[in-house]
């Protein structure tokens, strides 16, 4: 785990919300000190302080951990990718066709809503 790229991520983040360290330490409720030291990556950051910094920067902990399209979106693609491929293994020639169909409606519907 990379603190240091944590620390930058929470660093840019904080400072999209215009708060300054101090700000942010105190509605955290660590020293600025301990603040610093967390964006330089000086410190391993403690889980109660991960989830209480993400709710504060309202983003979700694998943000600050991973970046936006960072490596945990990557791997959980790659795990997806890979447990469908498994499903389609053992189907059938029509199985696969009335599947393909499937997939290509719930991506034309998700791309309406999302």
């Amino acid at each position: 785990m990379d603190y240091y790229e944590i620390g930058q991520r929470i660093r840019k983040i904080r400072k999209a919300h215009k708060l300054s360290q101090e700000a942010l330490a105190e509605k955290v409720g660590i020293s600025v000190t301990h603040m610093s030291h967390i964006e330089t990556g000086n410190t391993k950051l403690s889980l109660p302080v991960l989830v209480d910094l993400s709710a504060v920067l309202g983003v979700r902990t694998d943000e600050l951990l991973f970046g936006a399209d960072g490596e945990g979106e990557a791997a959980v693609r790659s795990a997806a990718a890979e447990a469908i491929l498994s499903l389609l293994d053992s189907c059938t020639t029509p199985q696969l066709r009335v599947i393909e169909d499937t997939v290509k409606a719930v991506k034309a519907s998700l791309e309406q809503h999302f």
